[in-house]
């Protein structure tokens, strides 16, 4: 199997009832046209069929248990299913696995996702899985080292035509100046996507918060999300049951919702308009009624100014 073929010797998602090419197309051009207008938020749901992610590995490596989490989220709100089979935790424990392993893990989950209807996302930093997952009906690339670490990537990216997500990422957390590694890591992305014929207004940037980055540039990260605006570009923060959480106030992965909310709350005012995130249904609440209060408060001052 080559670097960019599709898999052809796995399942095909039509028998789990894939949408024609034209219908996806209509899904393609819908979730962009989301993405680009930034508002109201989109939430995705993260899914990982791993069995050593840092915060549920092993949980949903059972197809039936995945797909049905996936039902989950999708009742719970989420815009977006974000499907991996790989840990990419950024720190001790993960095993890098081949892209046939990947595949193995995706074939019964994958398609079967796709045919709930909510749009998915495939988590990949390998171009020959993110071509197989969008050739079964994915509408989003979301790659961990954004068109850096496999330089096919950007070439399936721009073949499908699909959003990409593109995040920040480093081998060591070494940069001495965080948010200029973020700017010039972006500016070769964009030279990457650009020089592949990804259109612009399908890229998303992700500072890739816990990704190379120590406890505090990750929070640094996300309170100078709004500094990435002048790429004129979607911003996505990741911030869930993040380490640098840990950092503050101690607690295991599970129990981290609190810094979870807390992170992107404060990423939406800087100007996310997608994040990711595990506990859906928790964070929806917390969205909308941050977003309530505000509201209530902008009524209440213009009512007082009224004559």
């Amino acid at each position: 199997m080559s670097a960019t073929s599709p898999a052809h010797d796995l399942p095909s998602a039509a028998a789990v009832g894939r949408a024609p090419d034209s219908l996806r197309s209509g899904i393609v051009a819908g979730i962009a046209a989301r993405i680009r207008a930034r508002n109201p938020v989109l939430v995705m749901g993260i899914l990982n069929l791993t069995p050593d992610s840092f915060s549920d590995g092993g949980k949903f490596v059972e197809p039936d248990v995945a797909v049905a989490h996936a039902r989950q989220l999708i009742a719970e709100g989420a815009d977006i299913i974000d499907i991996g089979a790989e840990s990419t935790r950024p720190y001790k424990g993960m095993q890098p696995v081949t892209a046939q392993e990947e595949l193995r893990r995706l074939a019964p989950v994958l398609p079967a996702v796709v045919a709930l209807g909510t749009p998915v996302s495939i988590d990949t930093m390998k171009a020959e899985v993110a071509d197989w997952a969008l050739s079964q009906g994915a509408v989003i690339a979301n790659d961990v080292w954004g068109l850096q670490r496999d330089p096919a990537m950007a070439g399936v990216v721009a073949r499908h035509g699909v959003p990409v997500i593109v995040m920040h990422n480093r081998e060591r957390p070494d940069a001495p100046d965080i948010m200029a590694d973020i700017d010039a890591f972006f500016a070769r992305s964009l030279a990457i996507a650009d020089k592949a014929g990804i259109a612009r207004d399908n890229i998303v940037l992700d500072p890739g918060v816990g990704f190379g980055k120590t406890a505090a540039q990750s929070m640094t990260a996300i309170a100078r999300v709004a500094d990435l605006k002048k790429f004129g570009l979607p911003i996505l923060v990741g911030a869930s049951r993040k380490r640098f959480i840990d950092s503050v106030t101690p607690a295991p992965p599970d129990q981290r919702i609190g810094g979870t909310i807390a992170s992107h709350l404060i990423a939406v005012e800087g100007g996310a308009s997608i994040i990711r995130v595990h506990d859906v249904g928790t964070v929806i609440q917390a969205l909308r009624i941050a977003d309530a209060i505000v509201r209530a408060g902008r009524e209440s001052r213009e009512e007082g100014r009224a004559p």
